[in-house]
């Protein structure tokens, strides 16, 4: 306790403040841009951190990452267009609701949940870090794949209720993660020949593609204007919230778990996460029909759930120094910077600097409420322009994060053709999410299933052997028979009632 303290003292020094509520702004600022992920927010800033000494540097770096990822939700919830991964996992709920005049209660949500999943995270990481970093390094590659298995199940919960049409998305989505080079093999596969597509379809330009794209060619083919939904003052986007979450408070607890315990799993991440605990949610709502419909009882537990899984891959980060996601192999390239080495020795060596970079995180989302709220209010004014200015305004924004991803006009045509594509896939009611579901868990699901199987030499039963697979084995396999299963006791008993 006495460490704490100390590191909380560290924080209270004018120049780390400020350059916390600098670090705040400018994340919030890169994180609501489509394109320009968390990720490369915090590497643009690494030459300024070379300046600094290390309590500052690491205290804006964690600030600001806590920040991008939340600042995902705002072009999601207001432009349908989410501004990470993770944040696609909700943005038809959070979209719809801002057109049905609930923004207030849907930004909300965000803002809040968004904070509550990462203090929670933040408390997690300052008191069991060890304990849970080392349940999350039993994850072999077995383990993994059946994770991503369980993360497939998804599919169902974000397709609306057109299961076979998710899993035609979800298909589509997996094929498309298979362009490139063979994890094992080194195989090139689905190139026809394009030098480009060898190393595979970039992540964030199909992301935007697939959901910004469409919405600029509905526009371009049907031109008209939409009522802006109403301004909410700040007092009112927190109106509604808190009888949402006082009757919500198990997606609460339940996101905050599924973000801290995917996060902490090396090569897993916010994305999974958000969408694992986004299908867990609908599984288990009382309307969970109306998921993808915007409801707010979709939002709580990925949008908690999303910002948790920030401080879960601090874990094994700071433990073990093995990144949780790209966004942690960045802050840990950080602590190298300031020649500092992660791992079970800087819980030893360097207690308080390590203790004054958990309790940064933990102010960073507390700080989140009155920054994101104050975003909140000037993104709905930006968007309140007439919809022929801010097309062409969408679409240019599209294109530069597309073409910062790889500097290469490849990405913009990537970006252009998925965006027509998804267009298509609109129009005859496919959903997208479960294209996006199958792009992030593919990667992870073809390797970890070759691994496996070259770790088994072809013993197929070697994937449910240790105890941990077998419990995800079971999880996931009972995920897919009990709708079935539910769907045959209904029907046999309406035939006996008839």
């Amino acid at each position: 306790m006495e460490v704490i303290g100390q590191a909380f003292l560290e924080l209270l020094s004018p120049q780390v403040l400020l350059i916390m509520l600098g670090a705040g702004v400018y994340g919030l600022t890169m994180g609501a841009i489509p394109g320009l992920s968390a990720s490369m927010a915090v590497a643009l800033v690494i030459p300024i951190a070379f300046f600094l000494d290390p309590v500052p540097a690491l205290a804006g770096v964690v600030t600001l990452a806590a920040m991008a990822i939340f600042a995902g939700d705002l072009p999601g919830a207001l432009l349908r267009i989410p501004g990470t991964p993770a944040s696609a996992a909700y943005v038809d709920d959070s979209y719809l609701m801002v057109r049905r005049g609930q923004g207030g209660l849907a930004l909300g949500l965000c803002v809040i949940c968004s904070a509550i999943g990462g203090v929670v995270g933040a408390l997690v990481l300052m008191g069991a870090a060890p304990a849970i970093a080392r349940i999350a390094l039993q994850f072999s590659s077995y383990e993994k794949f059946w994770l991503a298995c369980l993360g497939l199940t998804a599919a169902v919960a974000v397709s609306g209720g057109k299961w076979y049409k998710g899993g035609i998305s979800l298909m589509l989505g997996l094929a498309i993660a298979q362009v490139g080079l063979d994890p094992v093999s080194g195989q090139m596969r689905l190139t026809f020949g394009s030098r480009e597509l060898v190393g595979g379809l970039a992540f964030i330009p199909v992301l935007i593609g697939m959901f910004a794209i469409p919405e600029v060619l509905r526009y371009a083919l049907a031109p008209r204007e939409i009522a802006p939904p109403p301004i909410q003052a700040l007092g009112n986007l927190l109106a509604g919230v808190g009888s949402t979450l006082r009757r919500l408070k198990g997606d609460l607890v339940q996101g905050s778990a599924v973000g801290v315990v995917i996060g902490a799993i090396p090569g897993a991440g916010a994305d999974i996460a958000a969408y694992i605990s986004y299908a867990i949610s609908k599984r288990f709502s009382k309307v969970g029909d109306q998921y993808g419909k915007g409801v707010p009882d979709a939002l709580v537990a990925p949008t908690t759930s999303n910002n948790a899984a920030v401080g879960g891959a601090m874990i094994p980060a700071t433990v073990f120094g093995i990144p949780g996601d790209s966004l942690t192999a960045i802050i840990i390239g950080v602590f190298f910077l300031k020649g500092l080495n992660p791992g079970p020795t800087i819980f030893i060596e360097n207690p308080l600097l390590i203790n004054t970079v958990f309790m940064a995180f933990l102010i960073a989302n507390i700080l989140m409420v009155p920054l994101g709220l104050f975003a909140t209010s000037v993104f709905q004014r930006m968007i309140r322009v007439p919809r022929y200015m801010l097309m062409p305004a969408v679409l240019a924004f599209c294109i530069i994060g597309a073409f910062a991803v790889e500097n290469t006009h490849f990405a913009i045509v990537t970006m252009l053709v998925l965006g027509l594509v998804a267009f298509v896939m609109e129009k005859h009611q496919y959903p997208l999410a479960p294209a996006i579901l199958g792009l992030v868990l593919g990667p992870m699901l073809e390797e970890t299933f070759l691994n496996s199987l070259i770790r088994a030499r072809g013993n197929i039963f070697a994937f449910v052997e240790r105890p941990l697979s077998m419990g995800l084995a079971a999880l996931t396999l009972v995920i897919c028979v009990a709708p079935v299963a539910m769907f045959v006791w209904r029907k046999a008993r309406g035939a006996r009632s008839a």
